[in-house]
Formats: C-alpha cells, structure tokens, sequence
C-alpha cells in the first residue's frame, strides 16, 4: 500500500468518523482534518472537483468551529457575570411615571418588563418598595398563562424602562448573554420568593405557638414549667 492509498483509507475513517459523532465541536475538528487529507489526497490524484469541495468545506468548517468556541467563551462569561441592565438599556423605552399611577394590576395581561430608574414604586400584594436599579415584571413571562403575579404603583414619581416580551423572546434566542441572564434573574427571583415565604410561614407558626401557650388554661401552664 502507498502512502497515498493509506492517506484516502485515513480519509475514509475520517469521514465515517465525523458522521458519528453527535457533539459538534468534535466534529467540526475531525471534519477540518477530513478536509486536509482529502484536499491532500485530491490534489495528488489531479481530481479537481474534490479538490474544489474541500477548498469550500475546509475554510467553511473554520469558521464554524470558531463561531462555536466563541459562543462557548459569551455563554461562560453570561453564566459569570453580575446581573448588570446596561448593555440592555439600549434596547428599552424610557417613560415618566407620576406619584400614584399603576403600572399594572394582579392578574392583567402580562407584555412587557420594567427597569426602574428613578423614582419609588411598590409591589401592593408583598407591600416591597423598589428602588431604582430594579427589574419588576419579568415573572409574568414565564407564567404559563401570561399574567401579572403582583400590582406595582408608583409611590415617588420617577422614570421607567419597558422592553415587551416579543423583543425579550428574540433577545432571548439571539443573544446568550441575555439569555442566562434572563435565566440567573428570574431563578434568584423566585429563591427570594421562596425564602420570603419560608420566613412568613415561620413566623406564623411562632405566632400561632405564642397565641395557643397564651390561650392555655394556667394549669396547664404550670404542667409546662414544671416539666421544664
């Protein structure tokens, strides 16, 4: 066997081996190497639409092995990175929003998010105050059925940004730097929620132990401590 026989079979294992793979980063290296043995093979032969193929494939394979290392390199750095609205500043809308207005109700027909800017607005359901630097309203786009989990009005008049949802959905898929994101805010919304509720519910308890312990008969009472 010559050497440029071995280097077609090599270029045939290659290929059988690219087609198997299922993770494209692998595969987009064995197929740039693909590409310069069958170039090499090509050439050697005089078979110029081969060689033509693999002039196109090879720089093609590249550019999206690059394309795929550098949306690998945004991901991490999205996954990392503190939860700064800056960058998406550009794509909102600015409105003024005076004392007393509602920004929206509980339970209305979810559209849009916010980023406060100035100003105090509160959510009436929790009865928490937001100041600026804030994002509100973004739960509503996840909710199965679209609609408001709280009302927020404005207590000191300020300014607002809005995005609506169709411009969140096509950042969202877009850009994967928004959207982790998106995914990183709305998960430390909903442990906050949950933490909030968890310290609601022991407080209740506790309440609810203090009041039956008051309500008890003072013999009882006196069972207690003298158990202690």
């Amino acid at each position: 066997m010559t050497w440029l026989e071995a280097l077609g079979w090599f270029g045939a294992v290659l290929a059988i081996t690219g087609s198997a793979m299922k993770t494209i980063i692998p595969l987009r290296c064995v197929g740039i190497v693909a590409n310069v043995v069958s170039l090499t093979y090509n050439y050697h032969l005089g078979l110029v639409p081969g060689v033509i193929v693999n002039l196109i494939l090879l720089p093609l394979n590249g550019t999206r092995l690059f394309q795929m290392l550098r949306l690998i390199r945004k991901v991490k750095s999205a996954s990392q990175s503190d939860l700064s609205m800056d960058w998406l500043k550009p794509f909102m809308t600015k409105r003024g929003v005076k004392a007393g207005e509602t920004l929206f109700h509980k339970d209305d027909e979810a559209d849009c998010m916010f980023y406060t800017l100035s100003g105090r607005f509160r959510l009436r359901q929790l009865g928490i105050d937001l100041p600026p630097g804030r994002v509100v309203g973004e739960m509503g786009f996840l909710s199965p059925d679209n609609k408001r989990t709280q009302t927020l009005e404005c207590v000191e008049s300020g300014e607002v940004l809005s995005i609506t949802y169709d411009q969140v959905r096509q950042l969202y898929f877009q850009n994967p730097e928004f959207g982790f994101y998106f995914l990183r805010l709305t998960t430390e919304r909903m442990f906050a929620n949950m933490e909030r509720l968890e310290a609601e519910l022991s407080q209740l308890r506790a309440s609810s132990e203090e009041t039956r312990i008051t309500q008890m008969p003072a013999s009882a009472k006196d069972s207690m401590v003298s158990a202690v």
